[in-house]
């Protein structure tokens, strides 16, 4: 394959997340474009599904924050560019962006950045570290949110800078209602010790860490039982600690406290998050801190489920109020189980208007097609 678009992804790991789905994405389209694409990463679960026909996959320890290991880094792109003649070098962290940045300035190659969370900073050091997203020819923001957030803190930095929205997009085809298949739905509730088929289930996906919410979503529980004076679904907590064993345990502890360890469940990772959807009644997305994107309300919507989520950051973007989703006060247990509530009381019609709106929604907006093509364009301008 020959192509005058040669294009380098440079990655920390490839694993679930929604940089790394995204760049996972942009890889395989590349090829069906006639542009080569090359991946630089220290690995990661998601390579084992890299076609290897199309997607040079090369492993390197961009991972590393040591600042020797990242000046080697440098180094090998720079033979990595020359050998293979790349065009363009598009990081999607920091740690490998200085890599790539020194890398790129040597071989006078295009360079891009995609800015994908608000990276938290403390101090001065921390904020120069974070600047290396923006000293790329082309920026790219993943929601309008990133992009204010960039505007509001880092202006010292942007002047004449190229920059751009590009909201991620997920694929509508494997987030489809209509594949999952019966069987597999009940044998994932047994799988779950889900036992009682008449009651809803109310999932909560994301990784186990204080600021997505899983502490307000258990409280929001409790309320809701209060309310409704019995146990009216099963709340399941779907997503790995990540060897945040201290914070499971006070989750677990929190659960006890409430008398609620029949009703709510801890499952630490589940491959088939489609069919999760599929036999969850309401999804939620709890965050206290800003979701940049916010995925899981993208792939519940794509399912066809009401998405309930806090009221900040990239969700305000991805969610249509009281037609797509419902949104409540963030940090608020009491405005999250009111929310609930009127979710678990939606009359059938209610909620396939609902969740049809926001299939239409997330195929308008945010499809995985629609990222590429407008990365891919992004590009071809920037060489041309």
């Amino acid at each position: 394959m020959s192509s005058n678009l040669k294009v380098l992804q440079v990655i920390p790991k490839l694993g679930y997340g929604g940089a790394e789905t995204g760049c996972y994405d942009i890889a395989h389209y590349l090829p069906e474009n006639n542009c080569e694409s090359f991946i630089v990463t220290s690995g990661g679960e998601l390579t084992k599904f890299i076609d290897k026909k199309k997607v040079k996959l090369i492993r390197l320890p961009v991972h590393s924050k040591n600042p020797l290991l990242m000046l080697i880094n440098s180094i090998i792109l720079v033979g990595i560019i020359l050998f293979y003649n790349i065009s363009i070098v598009h990081a999607r962290s920091r740690a490998p962006a200085w890599s790539c940045l020194l890398a790129t300035k040597l071989t006078r190659r295009k360079f891009v950045t995609t800015f994908h969370g608000t990276y938290n900073f403390s101090g001065g050091f921390k904020k120069f570290y974070n600047s290396v997203m923006l000293r790329s020819d082309l920026i790219i923001a993943g929601s309008n949110f990133i992009f204010s957030h960039i505007k509001e803190n880092y202006s010292n930095f942007i002047s004449n800078k190229k920059f751009l929205v590009i909201f991620r997009g997920i694929n509508v085809d494997y987030f489809d209602p209509s594949t999952t298949i019966e069987i597999d739905e009940s044998n994932l509730k047994k799988k779950w010790g889900i036992i009682e088929n008449k009651k809803k289930i109310i999932l909560m996906p994301g990784r186990l860490t204080d600021w997505k919410g899983q502490e307000l979503f258990i409280e929001a529980i409790n309320l809701v039982n209060i309310d409704l004076g019995y146990e009216a679904f099963y709340a399941i907590i779907l997503g790995s600690d990540q060897g945040r064993d201290l914070y499971k345990k006070k989750l677990i502890r929190l659960v006890e406290q409430h008398r609620m360890n029949n009703q709510v469940k801890f499952i630490n990772h589940c491959k088939n998050m489609p069919l999760a959807y599929q036999i969850s009644d309401l999804v939620i997305s709890a965050s206290i801190e800003p979701e940049s994107f916010g995925r899981i309300s993208v792939e519940a919507q794509a399912m066809k489920k009401i998405i309930i989520a806090s009221n900040i950051g990239g969700s305000n973007e991805t969610i249509i109020n009281d037609k797509t989703g419902l949104f409540f006060e963030s940090g608020n247990p009491r405005s999250l189980s009111k929310k609930i509530i009127q979710g678990l009381t939606m009359d059938e019609t209610s909620l396939k208007i609902m969740g049809n709106e926001g299939r239409k929604n997330v195929i308008k907006k945010f499809n995985v097609e629609k990222m590429c093509f407008s990365t891919y364009s992004e590009y071809k301008r920037l060489i041309n």
